[in-house]
């Protein structure tokens, strides 16, 4: 996995910070990875959290289950990080591990830089990044 030349990574707010609905993103998403499998992309790189990075996931998962040839990672910034999220995001998180293609834990415990390791990680990994904006500053 060490060449980038046809990786793209995922970036985007949590759920809460959006104006726009899940389907309307996963709609969106789904338009921009089948551009990009197109382009000849075949590896996507999901952090795993909340909100579009498990949308992008889920979505990269469902195309891949319609036949195309691509690979889902999850970076994740540190082990046990979803641990006080509600029951529903626990269960999608735990759906898309079980069916990635490779799981990268970027940190082993939560720091104040974990986050950006992952982050740094998957733009290091990455020659495209798709990133849902709303014109609000984020986080990590």
């Amino acid at each position: 996995m060490s060449n980038t030349k046809n990786k793209v990574c995922f970036t985007g707010h949590r759920p809460e910070k959006l104006n726009t609905s899940e389907h309307t993103i996963k709609t969106k998403l789904t338009q921009e990875i089948e551009k990009c499998i197109h382009e000849g992309y075949n590896v996507f790189i999901s952090g795993m959290s909340r909100g579009v990075d498990i949308w992008a996931a889920e979505t990269v998962l469902q195309l891949k289950t319609k036949g195309h040839d691509i690979k889902l990672v999850c970076a994740l910034p540190y082990k046990g990080f979803k641990k006080n999220w509600s029951t529903e995001w626990k269960s999608r998180y735990k759906a898309i591990l079980l069916n990635s293609d490779l799981i990268k834990c970027t940190s082993q415990y939560y720091s104040y830089k974990s986050f950006k390791i992952r982050n740094e990680w998957m733009v290091n990994h990455s020659a495209k990044i798709i990133a849902v904006y709303d014109g609000k500053p984020g986080g990590y």
